[in-house]
């Protein structure tokens, strides 16, 4: 006998239709969003009154939706697309110190501006004087549109009249789902890792594709591209780990009822003991070269160490006794510190003071490095980091070693040669 749904299933259901004809509309105007706009699980949550995500499900009002389709089934586009677009720039994932209000009206206008952009049928809308005056701001104190550039323009709004109005015109969706802190919950982790695939391939769709709307897949793609993290940086580090045997337990391969077993059955002599190492993965010689020329901000550069040298100094990513070199340089090699252990890795930070003030060069500081390749300091050198504005000399060869650019801002960084890898990151990362 066939199950008779109840009247909340069988609102579900049609709200799930409906859904899936937005869909497909939105497919029909936005091709390159086609992987994005089926990744969300469709769920009906009454505690919500508009739509909300957590990059797993899109959580719905059957109220709403049910209302909205017969009235406004336009709006309805847009806040599918909206949550979706939260996805993509990875804005849930992303919020890290900074105020969560402010942070949750940055990335609504960022994400209604690329949909206000793109003039396509499915979501095209009128737009308010508030909308037309903020963007103009925008575009005119020449702030790029990304969640991060907005959030540091609304902590210079002082009025809250200003900042209310603001959260009314832009407030489309529900953020409650959005992870507090992403990196203690492996199922936000994971979900944020498959939207950092999916925004890649949408920004690669849409340079395929060749899009009319240049200025607004141009921002599209920048809001993809910068969606870096705390935690990204974190998995950065880790292509300069190596391979090796370290004294410790190895548990994992460790059965203890073998060993208890043996215990009980002779006494003193167990039947398997402990392997007393095991493989890791974590950095052992590494150098950190610190570009110093008068361009370069000190409180910038301090910080920036204090988020490398607490990464390093996780038990996970650091040997006990490890080579790193601190190296500072602008156009010529200023300083060179050596650290090998946790302890010394601590001392140097307190201590540390930025030298130079020249212009900026980086070839002198891999010609040094290279010397003390030559000389046998460095026995498996795994890679350089150089954090830098970006503005300076380049190397015409490659190096022995991996070699990655940092750079800091919501700016779009220089081009760096092509054997070079370059990561970017936000200020607030490290400032908040």
């Amino acid at each position: 006998m066939a199950h008779k749904m109840t009247q909340s299933e069988w609102e579900a259901d049609i709200c799930t239709r409906i859904l899936h004809l937005i869909q497909d509309e939105l497919y029909l105007d936005f091709r390159f969003f086609d992987v994005a706009l089926s990744s969300l699980t469709f769920t009906p949550a009454e505690s919500v009154k508009t739509s909300a995500t957590d990059g797993i499900c899109l959580y719905f009002s059957t109220e709403q939706i049910l209302r909205l389709y017969r009235s406004n089934p336009l709006f309805l586009n847009r806040a599918y697309l909206h949550s979706v677009l939260h996805c993509i720039f990875r804005h849930l994932w992303l919020r890290g110190n900074r105020n969560p209000v402010l942070w949750n009206l940055a990335c609504d206008i960022a994400v209604e501006w690329a949909i206000d952009s793109f003039d396509r049928p499915s979501v095209k809308r009128a737009l308010s004087l508030t909308r037309i005056r903020y963007y103009e701001h925008l575009k005119k104190d020449r702030i790029p549109v990304t969640a991060a550039a907005i959030y540091r323009d609304l902590l210079t709004i002082t009025e809250p009249e200003t900042q209310y109005q603001l959260q009314y015109e832009f407030y489309t969706d529900d953020h409650r789902f959005w992870p507090s802190d992403p990196s203690s919950s492996p199922s936000a982790q994971k979900a944020g890792e498959n939207w950092e695939k999916i925004g890649r391939r949408t920004a690669t769709d849409m340079e395929m594709r060749g899009q009319e709307d240049s200025e607004a897949a141009a921002s599209l793609t920048t809001q993809i591209t910068q969606g870096k993290s705390r935690r990204n940086y974190r998995d950065f580090l880790r292509k300069f780990t190596v391979l090796k045997e370290e004294l410790h337990c190895n548990y994992d391969e460790f059965d203890l009822n073998y060993y208890t077993y043996g215990l009980r059955l002779y006494k003193n002599i167990p039947l398997i003991e402990p392997l007393e190492s095991r493989e890791v993965m974590k950095i052992s010689e590494f150098v950190i070269v610190i570009d110093t020329s008068y361009s370069t901000s000190g409180a910038l550069v301090r910080k920036f160490l204090e988020e490398t040298f607490q990464i390093l100094g996780q038990r996970d990513s650091f040997f006990h006794k490890s080579h790193i070199r601190i190296i500072q340089c602008d156009n010529r090699v200023q300083s060179d510190t050596v650290i090998r252990t946790k302890e010394e890795l601590s001392a140097h930070l307190k201590q540390f003071t930025l030298t130079g003030g020249g212009g900026t060069d980086f070839r002198p500081a891999f010609a040094y490095v290279n010397e003390l390749l030559a000389q046998g300091v460095f026995q498996n050198l795994k890679g350089l980091l150089y954090f830098t504005d970006g503005k300076g000399i380049y190397p015409a060869k490659r190096p022995a070693y991996e070699t990655a650019f940092v750079f800091m801002g919501e700016e779009a960084p220089p081009e760096v040669p092509p054997w070079a890898m370059k990561i970017q990151l936000e200020e607030e990362d490290f400032l908040s």
